[in-house]
């Protein structure tokens, strides 16, 4: 595997843990509000401004900083693009490291494998929406019935499994409201925790997104109220 990125500390990407962070290329969505279109598309070895930073590379400073950390992130972009995934993270797991994976759940699949390998020991999947057609499609900004029925698939699978997960929402004025944000909570409805992430229109991948306000943290939090009485846990992530 390739990676666009290496964050080599952070207190915030997987609760509770010191963990390093490696960013992937591709992504098979277009989220309007997203703040990482660079990644989108991988970009060419003629581009000067990339980053490609290799898998060996990843697993040596994994390797020197046992001890030091307690896992690895993997986000993207959408990490579960890469077929070589489960192995890259098997190697990952020999020095040790427990590993989270972010995703947009439309590799229901390879998912699975993650979970029943053990490979995975948390996974964080975005709920761009309620899961119906039209919601759904407006917030992917690209989105086929055939992917939508694989996100639907993974959240089934992930609300069954029996590791971490947590569920997340950006939550875009405009794109959300209240009662949408409630109907997400009752879908998930089980022992998962749920996150809800201040939108941030900085860097924005349309335009017009770059414009919007965001929700006050004190209009998430009444909304995190509402939707405590179906999940394990509501947590709010503020910019």
């Amino acid at each position: 595997m390739e990676f666009a990125g290496l964050v080599k500390q952070s207190l915030i990407d997987y609760p509770d843990k010191i963990a390093a962070v490696v960013f992937t290329y591709g992504c098979n969505l277009r989220c309007p509000f997203c703040h990482n279109g660079h990644l989108l598309i991988k970009p060419s070895r003629q581009d000067k401004r990339a980053l490609f930073i290799s898998e060996e590379e990843v697993l040596s400073f994994l390797h020197e900083r046992r001890g030091f950390l307690d896992a690895l992130v993997i986000t993207g972009g959408e990490p579960t693009l890469n077929p070589d995934l489960p192995r890259f993270i098997s190697r990952v797991k020999e020095d040790g490291f427990l590993v989270k994976l972010d995703t947009n759940g439309t590799n229901p699949d390879m998912l699975e494998t993650l979970v029943e390998s053990r490979l995975a020991d948390c996974i964080a999947m975005d709920i761009k929406a309620p899961l119906q057609w039209e919601a759904y499609a407006r917030a992917c900004g690209s989105l086929t019935a055939e992917l939508f029925m694989k996100i639907r698939n993974s959240v089934h699978m992930l609300v069954s499994s029996d590791i971490e997960v947590i569920f997340r929402t950006t939550v875009v004025p405009g794109l959300h409201t209240e009662k949408d944000i409630i109907e997400i909570a009752r879908y998930i409805k089980g022992d998962k925790k749920y996150l809800l992430q201040q939108f941030n229109p900085e860097n924005a991948l349309r335009e017009s997104y770059q414009s919007i306000r965001p929700y006050e943290v004190k209009v998430l939090e009444d909304m995190a109220l509402k939707c405590r009485p179906y999940v394990k846990e509501v947590i709010i992530a503020n910019i």
